[in-house]
């Protein structure tokens, strides 16, 4: 009688990719909120935002901020926070992004639209948390 031999083969475990940590426990920041978006920042972070109407090297200054952490303490605010400033400064004007295709199609009634869409943003700095 044969017996068969019982082979194992050793899988490797797959790899995860785990998302980018911003900032660590020990590090100030806060999110705050603009053109309908949130934004987590830190000191001297760049952001793009939407379009704002302002021109090079201005000064913006975020009021509707939601959370601010010191390294230590973290104040929420319900929705806001009162008093809680974030300034900005701006380091290029209006930009474009890249460039996104809207297809519409039906199918059997030789129906296609294709256009094209560039969002317009502004590029700021984070100066003071």
């Amino acid at each position: 009688m044969a017996t068969a031999k019982k082979t194992t083969t050793k899988v490797a475990p797959k790899k995860v990719a785990t998302k980018k940590k911003v900032v660590s426990s020990g590090d100030s920041f806060a999110v705050i909120e603009t053109g309908g978006k949130q934004y987590l920042i830190t000191e001297g972070s760049a952001l793009r935002i939407e379009k704002m109407v302002v021109s090079d090297n201005d000064t913006i200054t975020f009021d509707k901020v939601l959370l601010v952490h010191d390294g230590k303490k973290t104040t929420l605010g319900t929705p806001y926070i009162d008093g809680a400033k974030v300034e900005a400064s701006v380091t290029t004007g209006a930009g474009r992004a890249k460039k996104i295709l809207v297809v519409r199609y039906k199918a059997k009634s030789r129906y296609h639209k294709k256009n094209g869409h560039r969002q317009p943003f502004t590029e700021v700095s984070i100066k003071k948390v």
